[in-house]
């Protein structure tokens, strides 16, 4: 699995995160840490997941102190038990103190979107349906989101408004219908991207399909519906299906012959894994 953070957005953000804690500084860690004082210990689980964002770990005590040693045990996308140690921090006690809940927070919170991820990706293993992230994510904590959701075994959706077409129904509603909407949208686009169009109804499809959208996104439809649209389609445009998409549902769906799941749950609402700091 190849994942990969841009150093800038890792810089960026975990520079914000620190500013958001420290202020003007760690006013208990600066009075009862001494100069010399120095601390060696590791991260734990606490439960039953998949990690992500080790990076961010490195990257928080680099910013605090270079001097504190950060050494993985496991590696982004592992999947592991509560209990089980993930990485080991040594150094000065004053930095590892003051950077162990922003370590924490981001270790914990992209755990939890990659936790999620893979159960419905184990929910569809031995189907041909992907399951898609949604732009339902942290304000500001996109791209780090999107590297969750891949470490999780997750396929990344579009990143932004500006890197892919997706019609949805307040664009169709301003258009006047699926039609328009769609020959609006090639009229201006010159790079001629695939255009995905969200439809509610099977009409919608219908006229989805008379205009040659590549990937028609069924929204919100019940499981009868979805049955009939996929075989309206018969393999004439890639086939979304989105529209908070219970777990339990999931393999059902896939069995329809979908080509993606979308879940914005994996990203606005993954519990985190708990985390623990130990020290020797």
């Amino acid at each position: 699995m190849n994942l990969s953070l841009p150093k800038k957005i890792m810089t960026d953000i975990v520079a914000r995160a620190l500013a958001e804690d420290l202020g003007g500084g760690d006013i208990t860690t600066r009075a009862i840490a001494r100069p010399h004082d120095a601390m060696r210990g590791g991260i734990s689980a606490q439960g039953q997941g998949v990690i992500a964002g080790l990076p961010l770990v490195r990257e928080v005590f680099r910013q605090i102190n270079p001097k504190v040693k950060v050494e993985p045990v496991v590696a982004d996308g592992t999947q592991v038990k509560s209990g089980d140690e993930l990485l080991r921090l040594a150094g000065p006690a004053a930095a590892i103190l003051t950077g162990e809940r922003t370590a924490l927070n981001f270790l914990g919170m992209l755990s939890g979107m990659a936790t999620v991820t893979s159960r419905y990706v184990e929910a569809v293993a031995g189907t041909s349906t992907k399951i898609y992230d949604t732009r339902k994510t942290p304000p500001g904590l996109r791209l780090l989101s999107k590297y969750a959701v891949a470490a999780g075994g997750g396929t990344n959706h579009r990143i932004g408004l500006f890197d892919a077409v997706l019609i949805k129904d307040n664009h169709i509603g301003l258009a006047g219908n699926v039609t328009q909407a769609v020959t609006r949208m090639r009229a201006h686009d010159r790079k001629h991207l695939p255009v995905e169009v969200e439809t509610e109804t099977l009409a919608q499809v219908q006229e989805a399909l008379a205009v040659k959208a590549e990937v028609i996104l069924l929204d919100n439809m019940s499981f009868a519906q979805l049955r009939e649209a996929v075989k309206l389609i018969n393999h004439r445009a890639e086939i979304e299906v989105s529209g908070s998409v219970p777990l339990a549902e999931a393999r059902s769906i896939a069995h329809l012959g979908v080509d993606r799941i979308s879940v914005g749950a994996l990203t606005h609402s993954a519990p985190w894994l708990p985390m623990h700091l130990e020290w020797e």
